[in-house]
């Protein structure tokens, strides 16, 4: 039998930058979803762009004196659709990972206020507990916001479900462009005084996930690297930070 040598012992050097660049993987990782727990999604952090008229309904729908039990939000993907679902304060559920919708735990039950995302996903078991629910959340005058990639008249759902979430107030919201984002990133940047330049944002616009709340963790995360290191927020920097970042 062939005893190998373990590589740390043959490969010192090489041994040590193999596990330098995983530790700075892991660490970037961690701190990226730090940062992203410290953030979560509010009304005051969405980038509005073009959808205002959108968050104006939504923070008026929100108001206490309101009466209407539905609000939909429709969009393509990257439109803040999960955003705004996930900062309004309801109890969030996403029909892309649960289509039945086990709506019949304690907690479901108690609550007055449902988010349902991804509601083309739903299959036909997940439409009649949705249906179920809204009925139930109109009579204890509760609300329900929901979100789809398609309007309420292009869901392929039954009528009665399709007809009540077509009801109440929808709203379409639209991504920000390419110039919005980063025009946005340069703004974060100056508020946190960092010297982003031109380069550097294009960089991270084409190679980093789409959404502004991704981007502008990126961005703290990135200053906060840049302090710890001692060294300057550079386009080599953002390089590095980016090819080590597996979360992409």
């Amino acid at each position: 039998m062939v005893e190998c040598t373990p590589l740390s012992e043959s490969y010192p050097i090489l041994s040590e930058m193999f596990f330098s660049r995983a530790d700075t993987r892991i660490f970037m990782r961690q701190l990226l979803l730090d940062i992203l727990l410290e953030n979560p999604p509010r009304l005051d952090n969405f980038i509005t762009g073009e959808n205002g008229e959108a968050l104006t309904g939504l923070a008026a729908w929100l108001a206490p004196q309101n009466r209407e039990v539905s609000l939909f939000l429709w969009g393509e993907s990257g439109s803040g659709k999960t955003h705004l679902l996930r900062a309004c304060g309801a109890l969030y559920h996403d029909a892309a990972v649960d289509p039945d919708m086990g709506l019949s735990d304690e907690a479901s039950r108690a609550s007055l206020f449902h988010a349902v995302d991804n509601v083309e996903a739903l299959s036909e078991a997940g439409q009649i507990a949705v249906f179920n629910r809204f009925n139930a959340l109109r009579v204890s005058g509760g609300r329900l916001i929901t979100a789809s990639c398609r309007t309420p008249r292009e869901l392929k759902f039954r009528e009665d479900l399709r007809t009540r979430l077509a009801s109440g107030l929808v709203y379409r919201l639209t991504p920000l462009s390419d110039d919005e984002k980063r025009e946005a990133l340069k703004a974060q940047a100056q508020a946190r005084g960092i010297p982003l330049s031109d380069d550097a944002v294009d960089y991270l616009l084409s190679r980093a996930p789409r959404d502004m709340r991704t981007l502008s963790s990126f961005l703290i995360a990135l200053d906060k690297r840049a302090l710890e290191d001692k060294r300057a927020v550079t386009l080599p920097l953002l390089r590095e930070m980016l090819r080590a970042q597996t979360v992409f």
